[in-house]
């Protein structure tokens, strides 16, 4: 295998454990058995998703065979990765019903014909409780309270239910029942991903190689993407919707997305960091960012449209090529436009701001608002514009 494609696969991710095991993996020159698991815990995908879909796309673009594994077993126990309660299971119909719309969203990224769908129930619905139990005998409780939020539930006196410490070792029991190459995961899936490597080595198995990906920051730039933060691009939103997301991102962020989500080789982003750097408007990088994740997901015609609206509502509108991003925090835990306007410095009452309200002279991300009771998502970024001339980038913290 090239450097070049080498150099493709290390591309975004934050560990690769262990190195040497992959190079001599690949060296063999057989096709890798390449897994990366999902629970169907929320029904639609967002980017944030798709980093590790996107990782999985390219093991699949140098024939590598890829299977993506729906955790329709592991959905009912609930993951605790990160939480600081217990975590509340799903039932077989949710899980199911989640499922389905996942199959469906995966392949406007992978081939489907080269894609490999994979239930874990296929072998826990079969494990027996004898079975069971000599899967959990192969770990110790030391060993998962190891785990970073089983470590701070415990010491904090909060409760560690029995079955929570049944996901990593089911996880990692999949590992086992696909004999995998490769798993990917998030950064906070370490302990799990690990937990793989381990069981593979007590059932006789070699080892898998473990890549973990970075979470995606949000359109807040600070926390991870989140449907439930409300700073999430959905795969399925609306062609100009999505468009006018991405354009919504800070110039800062904007090179972590096309590192994570663009299919551009490294040379070509690199191209556009320099060009950025000598002059070029980081804008015109953001909109052919924003043109080529619409059109992977609704195709180019819905691309060329979003972009060509885009241009017609915001660069004709006179927008300024810069910017300013300001952070307001919410009051109460709420963002009303007349108090973020304020806040933000675009008007300089919070009475002007009723009143260009009425005048119809504002806009959210190029949609006029008039209500002065409207309030804006905690964890989002918008574009606000008052009249033409006072515009600004605003995250609501």
């Amino acid at each position: 295998m090239s450097e070049d494609a080498c150099a493709e696969l290390r591309r975004g991710a934050v560990e690769v454990l262990l190195e040497k095991d992959l190079s001599a993996k690949l060296a063999r020159g057989r096709p890798l058995r390449v897994k990366a698991g999902f629970d169907p815990t929320a029904p639609d995908l967002h980017l944030g998703h798709t980093v590790l879909i996107n990782k999985l796309r390219q093991f699949q673009e140098l024939g590598h065979h890829v299977m993506f594994l729906i955790g329709d077993f592991t959905g009912m126990i609930g993951d605790p990765t990160g939480k600081n309660v217990t975590r509340r299971p799903l039932t077989r119909a949710e899980v199911d019903a989640n499922a389905r719309t996942y199959q469906e969203q995966i392949f406007r990224i992978l081939d489907a014909q080269r894609t490999e769908i994979v239930f874990n129930s296929a072998w826990m619905d079969r494990m027996s409780a004898a079975g069971l139990i000599g899967l959990a005998a192969r770990q110790t409780v030391a060993r998962m309270l190891e785990r970073d939020d089983f470590h701070r539930r415990y010491t904090g006196g909060q409760p560690i239910a029995i079955h929570e410490f049944l996901y990593p070792l089911v996880q990692g029991y999949d590992s086992v029942a696909m004999r995998a190459d490769v798993e990917l995961g998030g950064t906070d899936q370490k302990f799990n991903l690990l937990m793989g490597r381990q069981l593979q080595e007590e059932y006789g198995q070699e080892p898998q190689v473990v890549i973990t990906m970075p979470l995606l920051e949000g359109l807040d730039g600070v926390q991870k993407m989140s449907k439930s933060l409300g700073n999430y691009i959905g795969i399925t939103e609306p062609p100009g919707e999505m468009f006018g997301k991405v354009m919504s991102v800070s110039d800062t962020l904007m090179w972590r997305y096309y590192e994570l989500l663009s299919f551009r080789s490294l040379a070509d982003i690199d191209g556009l960091k320099q060009a950025v750097g000598e002059g070029a408007n980081p804008r015109d990088a953001k909109i052919e960012l924003a043109l080529e994740l619409v059109a992977r997901f609704h195709g180019g015609a819905a691309g060329r449209q979003a972009k060509a609206e885009f241009l017609r509502r915001f660069r004709d509108g006179g927008l300024p090529d810069q910017i300013e991003e300001i952070t307001v925090a919410a009051r109460d835990g709420r963002a009303q436009i007349a108090y973020v306007l304020k806040e933000a410095g675009l008007v300089p009452s919070t009475s002007e701001a009723v009143r260009q309200l009425a005048q119809n002279a504002v806009r959210v991300d190029g949609e006029r608002v008039c209500d002065r009771s409207a309030s804006l998502a905690v964890g989002r970024t918008y574009l606000l514009q008052v009249g033409r001339r006072r515009v600004a980038r605003v995250t609501i913290a």
